[in-house]
């Protein structure tokens, strides 16, 4: 049986990573993209953002239908709001503070807010557990996409010097 607490222990792992990562990508190649179609590090970054508000947040609302026409609009009421030109400490401070929001609203809620089924997106019927599994997974899958433009500025990911740094002391 998998914990609450487990899931939001590792979701605030993975937003950690994320917004080093953020931190760690040079300023003035926020807007680059490896292909013409895919998001730029800056885009990516703040869709990390906004989904995550936007997904924990209607949870945490009560929404239990996510498949109606009305969800993609209806989450434009929790995005950040960020400009478009925003800074990488702008997108990193308000990836640490909407993970400490979530953390604090989500971490109040007992087994029985956990154990209630919502209909997801593409219609399946899951707990409110397993949808915050699912946007960990999201959050996590995107910063990936993060990590692989550190690495094309030949920048170590946080998780990698974090390994190499351990096997270092042993």
């Amino acid at each position: 049986m998998i914990r609450s607490r487990t899931v939001l222990d590792s979701w605030k792992s993975i937003r950690n990573d994320t917004v080093q990562a953020v931190l760690d990508f040079p300023a003035d190649s926020l807007d680059e993209k490896p292909l013409a179609e895919l998001m730029s590090f800056r885009e990516t970054a703040i869709h990390i953002l906004d989904a995550g508000l936007g997904l924990s947040g209607v949870l945490l609302d009560g929404i239990d239908n996510l498949s109606t026409p009305e969800f993609r609009p209806m989450l434009k009421k929790y995005s950040a709001n960020l400009p478009a030109d925003a800074s990488a400490q702008a997108i990193a401070d308000a990836l640490s503070n909407a993970m400490q929001q979530s953390l604090l609203r989500l971490s109040e809620k007992g087994a029985d807010f956990y154990a209630g089924e919502i209909t997801r997106m593409d219609k399946a019927r899951v707990t409110r557990l397993e949808m915050l599994q699912f946007v960990k997974e999201h959050e996590l899958a995107h910063r990936a996409q993060l990590f692989l433009f550190l690495r094309l500025k030949d920048i170590v990911p946080p998780t990698t010097r974090r390994r190499l740094a351990a096997a270092n002391k042993g």
